[in-house]
């Protein structure tokens, strides 16, 4: 099986076999990807002019329509994605609901936003500043929608939400898309992609996708396109430095590394119930995914008092969970993506040690359920602890993307958010505490290195969603090394497709611009 690439309104074959798509249990080749020969300057030339302007003539409300029978388009056919999700990514069914369920559910929540925006084109914010000494002459802010084309480069870890949650946006501010899905996982991008279209849904020209290397995609971005990208920082450092993108300046926004943290507060005891919700939140990240999410947690900031307690739990948690094909119901942790994937991982899980001992696992296991160690791309849930965390730096650089956290003691509060800043900015933090002044004052220290903060207390309990997940209501990116971008938050990532420009004027023309236009305070 070979994939097809969607442009210019057909699908096009590349000219070599291309890349080849792995099963992570077996290593078996399920398919190839490639898109050699095509010519991306007319596949973005296509989506700019037809797609644009086919969405531009729709209402917010029109184009969340599009979003919701999306939405029932992958419903329907949930069950054969699953599949594809366990054997082209190494799926267990919980790591598919996140990935397949989590797409779904923000194509709903974008097509719901659509629906209350109306049957308007525009945003405009609230309110007026008066610019002259008489009142005659005022000025607001306007939001049109942008004339080009979104670029999305996704990352392997999510092949269904990664692609579709910034489709869902960017469709929504009346933009056509062109996904380029990570090749090694493109299956599912590319088997939803196919139903979709075929269902006839969106106008076209409107969505789009690139299966395998992209080479052209880039270098003819013009400047009213964007381009948002999730990976590796050293991949973003090149599309930063890319000398069309310094040249043209199209917008462009980035998702990369992120060393994220969960710190439990001075008040979370051994016998407490958030001590509780911190292990049980800490063992999701060494077991959703293998630990194959951008957001997950790979440092534990703990009160040097507790530090034994935690660990003795996590390990004795860890143990009843099993490691296999996921085929297997049985199965609770599946493999990591690939073998090359499985080595970085084992590699950088050895650098760790300069600066930390391993607890428990740091290797392949060996008793794997209905497959082989030698074969498969799998990884032991590592946990490691670091006995000086202020003085180590391997602790807070190093990502390990796979099943592993480090868990490092503190005496003070102010060295736990000193040591979750020395990360260099992350995509999200989660406190666990049910003091309201150490929640007050941790909070505003840690906010500005972190892209989402999440506070877990008695209160909440079970009831959040966890350190890992991203909800398209809130803001999704982080600072610094985790790449200085941001999508989601509902209306608010809107802005990235849309202009706003300020509009001075008379109060008249002012009042008449709010009557066709959905009135946002952002």
């Amino acid at each position: 099986m070979k994939f097809k690439s969607y442009v210019c309104g057909n699908w096009i074959n590349g000219s070599q076999q291309g890349r080849p798509l792995h099963n992570p249990v077996t290593g078996e080749v399920v398919a190839h990807a490639d898109a050699t020969g095509i010519d991306m300057g007319a596949a973005l030339a296509f989506a700019r002019t037809q797609g644009e302007a086919a969405l531009a003539e729709m209402t917010f409300s029109q184009r969340g329509t599009v979003l919701k029978e999306i939405a029932a388009v992958l419903g329907e056919n949930r069950e054969k994605y699953d599949e594809i999700a366990r054997i082209n990514s190494g799926n267990t069914d919980r790591d598919a609901v996140i990935d397949i369920d989590g797409a779904i559910g923000t194509l709903k929540y974008y097509a719901h936003l659509g629906k209350t925006f109306g049957d308007t084109k525009t945003i405009v914010e609230p309110g007026q500043d008066q610019l002259a000494r008489d009142a005659v002459f005022f000025s607001t802010h306007l939001w049109t929608s942008r004339p080009g084309v979104a670029l999305q480069v996704n990352a392997y870890n999510f092949p269904s939400w990664g692609m579709w949650e910034k489709i869902a946006v960017a469709l929504l501010a009346g933009i056509p898309s062109i996904a380029k899905p990570a090749t090694a996982t493109a299956w599912l991008s590319h088997e939803m992609m196919h139903d979709v279209l075929a269902a006839n849904i969106a106008p076209m020209g409107a969505l789009n996708i690139v299966c395998g290397r992209g080479e052209g995609l880039v270098e003819n971005l013009q400047a009213m396109d964007s381009l948002a990208f999730t990976g590796s920082a050293e991949t973003g450092r090149i599309l930063r430095a890319n000398a069309n993108i310094l040249n043209v300046a199209p917008r462009m926004t980035i998702e990369a590394d992120s060393i994220n943290a969960t710190i439990l507060g001075p008040d979370a005891s051994a016998d407490s119930q958030v001590f509780d919700l911190a292990v049980k939140e800490i063992v999701k990240a060494l077991s959703i995914k293998a630990g194959q999410l951008c957001t997950n947690i790979r440092r534990v900031f703990v009160p040097k008092s507790v530090l034994p307690v935690l660990q003795e739990r996590i390990v004795e948690k860890l143990a009843a969970l099993k490691i296999g094909n996921p085929i297997n119901p049985a199965v609770a942790i599946g493999p990591l993506v690939n073998t090359q994937q499985r080595d970085i991982a084992l590699s950088g899980i050895k650098q760790l040690t300069a600066e930390a001992r391993i607890i428990t696992g740091g290797d392949i296991p060996v008793d794997l359920i209905d497959a082989d160690p030698e074969v498969g791309a799998f990884v032991a849930p590592t946990l490691l602890a670091c006995a000086d965390p202020q003085a180590g730096k391997i602790v807070h650089d190093l990502e390990i993307f796979g099943p592993c956290v480090t868990l490092m003691p503190y005496t003070s509060l102010n060295d736990a958010v000193e040591m979750a800043a020395a990360g260099g900015g992350s995509l999200a933090v989660s406190l666990f505490s049910n003091d309201p002044s150490v929640i007050a004052t941790t909070v505003v220290a840690l906010a500005p290195w972190h892209g989402r903060v999440m506070v877990v207390d008695d209160k909440v309990g079970h009831n959040h969603t966890g350190h890992a997940i991203v909800m398209p209501q809130c803001v999704h990116g982080g600072p610094g090394r985790a790449g200085g971008g941001e999508e989601l938050g509902g209306a608010r990532g809107l802005r990235f497709h849309m202009q706003r420009t300020a509009l001075q004027s008379s109060p008249k023309l002012l009042d008449e611009l709010r009557d066709c236009a959905v009135e946002l305070a952002l």
